[in-house]
């Protein structure tokens, strides 16, 4: 479906019985809703939703540069379309930081998140601001080889489809999710969030290390930290097994069922 958010057009897909438990799935930057394929699938007993975040994928791409908080309301967006509240939200990446934010904003859609590979700040405005001039200057294959160096694990082959998906995404959309990302510190509203809450971690990220992923899992209490060995940054492609297992515990661990 296409969902009416403000400022952009944002496609999202729907899988399951209405009346089943929302799940919101968030993905990384660069990637589409593809990215969970190998992974939905195995909650036939929820009601899935799925997005591209703007300027990815199907969805409009406004010029850049965007807001952590326009990708939080685009989120909030498909969640009321979907008539979807008390979710679990799996956020990767990216989707990470906005599953954080709509906690915050919106505690009746989230009563629990799986925060899978992201931080409350993730690198620096600089840092951003860099890979934003190399989109600029050339395109997404100025920056392909070192962002799938960054998503992969080495023993992690079959990465064509991915290369593929990232140079097919909008230099535009791609370069206002980077700016939305380098303006974002999410340590303060984080910090005060009171709900289940699972952190997830490749052993071999260089996007995200486990370090960086387990500070943020310490600033809400009673919170999850697991380890996802032989993975890098995208653990719905690489160890898509582990993940579902890990999710699927969360959920029975919180009554998600």
């Amino acid at each position: 479906m296409i969902v009416s958010a403000p400022g952009a057009r944002i496609a999202a897909r729907v899988d399951g019985p209405a009346d089943a438990p929302a799940l919101l799935l968030a993905n990384s930057l660069g990637t589409t809703m593809a990215l969970w394929d190998a992974v939905a699938a195995r909650f036939p007993g929820h009601r899935v939703i799925r997005f591209d975040l703007r300027g990815h994928g199907a969805s409009e791409v406004p010029p850049a540069p965007y807001r952590m908080g326009q990708l939080v309301a685009d989120a909030e967006a498909v969640m009321d379309a979907a008539g979807a509240k008390d979710a679990v939200v799996v956020g990767l990446s990216i989707g990470g930081m906005i599953a954080q934010g709509l906690a915050v904003k919106r505690p009746d859609l989230v009563r629990g998140l799986v925060l899978a590979c992201t931080a409350v700040k993730m690198g620096t405005p600089q840092m951003w601001d860099d890979r934003i001039a190399r989109v600029r200057a050339g395109g997404m294959e100025a920056v392909a080889d070192a962002v799938l160096d960054r998503w992969f694990a080495p023993s992690f082959a079959d990465r064509a489809a991915w290369r593929d998906c990232l140079l097919a995404i909008d230099p535009e959309g791609y370069a206002g999710c980077c700016a939305a990302i380098g303006g974002a510190d999410l340590i303060t509203p984080t910090s005060g969030l009171r709900l289940p809450v699972l952190a997830l971690a490749g052993a071999e990220d260089r996007a995200a290390p486990p370090d960086l992923v387990r500070e943020t899992a310490d600033l809400v209490p009673g919170s999850r930290f697991e380890l996802i060995r032989r993975c890098g940054h995208l653990p719905p492609v690489e160890q898509p097994d582990a993940m579902a297992d890990h999710v699927s515990t969360f959920l029975d661990a919180t009554g998600h069922r």
